[in-house]
C-alpha cells in the first residue's frame, strides 16, 4: 500500500500524518501515537507507516521539548520530562479536534505510545472517555508512583529538587489510571512490556493488571529491555487493528 507522509505544524505542534496516499482526504479511523523521553515523532514512524497500511489515520506529534521543539533538558531532576507529559495532555484534544473539524476524523478515536508515551496514553485514558481504544508500550499506568521513585533517587543521589516537588505535580494523581481505574470502564486497553526493563518498571504494569482483572486488558510480556522490536510493532499493529475494526464493524 502506497502512503503519504505529511509534515503538518498545528499551532506550535509539530506532527507527522501518516495515511493511506488513496484514502488520505476520506474519513478513517484516527489514531494519535506518541514517542517516548529524548525521542521524536520519527522514531515513531515506522510504526506510525505499519499503522496507516491498516487503513487507519495516523498522527505522530513531537512532544514539548523534543524533536523539532527540542529544548536544553533542565538540570531540576524531571523538571523537563513532566513538561512533556503535560504538555501532551493539553495538546491532544486540541489535535483531535482539528482533524474532525476538517471531516477527516469521527468518533474513532484511539491513542498509543511508547515510554513516556505510553504514560501520556495511560493519562489521557483518565479524562477522555472518547478515546475507544488504547495500546501503552513500555509505558506505566502509575505516573504518581514512577514520580515519588524520581524524587527518592535525587535524595540519594544528594541532586537538588524543589521542596514543594510534591505541590508542583498535584496534577499528576489526577491523571494517574491506577489511581482512577474506573475511568477505564470497558475500554480495550493494551500493555506490552519488557521484563528486563530498567527504564519503566516492569513492575508497575503487572500491578496495575492484577490490581484490576479485566477482559479487556491485554497484557503482553516478554524478555527484553527497553526496546521495542519491528515484531512487537507488528503485535502492537494487529491489536488496533483488531479492535478499531469492532468499531466500525461489531465483530
Amino acid at each position: 500500500m502506497k502512503l503519504t507522509i505529511r509534515q503538518r505544524s498545528l499551532g506550535s505542534i509539530p506532527l507527522l500524518e501518516v495515511v493511506p496516499r488513496s484514502e488520505r482526504n476520506q474519513l478513517l479511523p484516527l489514531i494519535v501515537y506518541y514517542h517516548g523521553w529524548q525521542s521524536a515523532k520519527e522514531l515513531v514512524l515506522t510504526q506510525g507507516r505499519k499503522l496507516a497500511e491498516k487503513g487507519f489515520r495516523v498522527i505522530l506529534p513531537d512532544a514539548a521539548n523534543h524533536g523539532d521543539r527540542r529544548q536544553d533538558i533542565t538540570r531540576i531532576p524531571s523538571l523537563t520530562f513532566w513538561q512533556s507529559i503535560h504538555t501532551n495532555l493539553f495538546e491532544f484534544g486540541f489535535i483531535v479536534n482539528h482533524f474532525k473539524k476538517l471531516g477527516l476524523a469521527d468518533d474513532r478515536i484511539a491513542v498509543g505510545g511508547v515510554s513516556m508515551g505510553g504514560i501520556t496514553t495511560c493519562a489521557l485514558l483518565t479524562h477522555h472517555p472518547e478515546i475507544k481504544v488504547a495500546a501503552c508500550v513500555m509505558g506505566s499506568p502509575k505516573p504518581h508512583h514512577y514520580g515519588e521513585r524520581i524524587m527518592q533517587h535525587a535524595e540519594e543521589a544528594g541532586r537538588f529538587y524543589p521542596h514543594d516537588y510534591k505541590e508542583l505535580l498535584s496534577w499528576v494523581p489526577k491523571y494517574d489510571l491506577s489511581l482512577h481505574p474506573d475511568t477505564l470502564k470497558d475500554r480495550p486497553l493494551l500493555f506490552w512490556h519488557g521484563t528486563e526493563d530498567r527504564v519503566v518498571p516492569f513492575t508497575d504494569v503487572v500491578e496495575f493488571v492484577k490490581a484490576n482483572p479485566s477482559p479487556n486488558i491485554t497484557f503482553i510480556q516478554e524478555e527484553e529491555e527497553h526496546l521495542v522490536r519491528a515484531t512487537t510493532m507488528d503485535k502492537i499493529t494487529d491489536y488496533f487493528d483488531r479492535e478499531m475494526n469492532r468499531l466500525t464493524y461489531g465483530n
